[in-house]
């Protein structure tokens, strides 16, 4: 592969190679795709990678650009590409050659293997890096692009799979810990927790479910994508674990294309200690029902409340949440 604006006379080339010899430093490239990272500041070296054809089961071609905006001469590109976990990539590393002056651009060429698509909401993730020798001097540039396909649940209680209150008359439809047990609707109530009420909590409006006893309420997290619109300063979770080991990730995507995450967890519904993952209690209610109906008294089983970083500067998109079913929400809210 030959790159645009190759010029070779020897003065360049020996005053590309003392400008190699400037101190390095890692860089972030731009994505000037609509779905991809918005460009870095500090980064003058241009990466774009080109919409991957997700209409698997195929061999999709993507283009990789490399633009020189630095002032001298870039020597020694290498571009490597690379796609979800299990996605084949040929080549997976492209040496270009020549150099490229200041302004030119170079393309490299890489076939990746589509599987056939599922059904259902994804973002996949590609990432492309670039090295180098001259330029801009900082010896290295990446961009990521992220694609989607399907659409976001509308509503958190779109994503409902558990029944995590019963009337203390009906307990069977209840299973919140896999063994038919759940919160008492009575012994909630009693705590403030009633169907459409509101929950302050971590600077964040709540609500509990609206819906009656007995019937799904909540979301056993496995990665489900939600629409959530607004901007703040964190996004806050309510819920409680099954187990102790109830904690994991989310992704939030912003309406500009980016993302971040943040880790959360909750403590179990009940005997792990209350701060358990970093998380603040919101309320305890008396006992529990059981397949045989109430029982437990005089233990707390309760709900918890957590939450995560936002960019404040950006509008929410939507919410990815964590792949761990022992992690059950209610509701989450932006917070200021």
């Amino acid at each position: 592969m030959r790159s645009a604006g190759l010029i070779g006379t020897l003065r360049a080339v020996a005053v590309a190679g003392v400008l190699a010899l400037l101190p390095t430093a890692a860089a972030v490239g731009t994505a000037a795709a609509a779905e991809s990272e918005p460009p870095s500041a500090a980064a003058t070296t241009e990466v774009t990678i080109s919409p991957v054809d997700l209409a698997g089961p195929a061999i999709s071609t993507v283009k990789v650009t490399v633009t020189n905006a630095g002032p001298a001469r870039m020597r020694s590109l290498t571009v490597s590409f690379g796609g979800p976990v299990g996605w084949a990539v040929q080549p997976s590393t492209v040496r270009v050659d020549g150099s490229l002056t200041a302004g030119a651009s170079s393309d490299a060429t890489f076939r990746i293997q589509v599987p056939e698509q599922r059904g259902g909401f994804t973002v996949r993730t590609f990432t492309a890096t670039a090295t180098y020798q001259g330029g801009d001097g900082l010896g290295s540039a990446t961009a990521t692009r992220t694609q989607r396909s399907g659409t976001p649940l509308a509503r958190l209680a779109d994503a409902y799979n558990n029944v995590a209150v019963t009337d203390e008359s009906n307990t069977a439809p209840g299973d919140y810990d896999g063994e038919g047990n759940s919160f008492s609707a009575q012994k909630l109530a009693d705590v403030g927790l009633r169907p459409g009420g509101t929950v302050d909590a971590l600077g964040a409006r709540l609500v509990w479910p609206n819906v009656p006893s007995g019937t799904r309420n909540n979301v056993t997290a496995s990665g489900q994508a939600v629409t959530l619109n607004g901007s703040g300063s964190k996004l806050v979770f309510l819920g409680s674990g099954v187990t102790s080991g109830a904690s994991g990730t989310a992704t939030v995507y912003y309406t500009d294309g980016t993302s971040g995450t943040g880790t959360f967890g909750f403590p179990n519904w009940s005997f792990d200690p209350a701060n358990a993952h970093g998380a603040t209690l919101v309320a305890s209610s008396d006992g529990r029902n059981r397949p045989s109906g109430y029982g437990n008294a005089g233990i707390k089983y309760r709900v918890f409340a957590h939450s995560i970083p936002l960019d404040p500067a950006k509008q929410v998109d939507f919410v990815v949440l964590p792949s761990n079913g022992n992690i059950h929400l209610f509701d989450m809210a932006v917070a200021p």
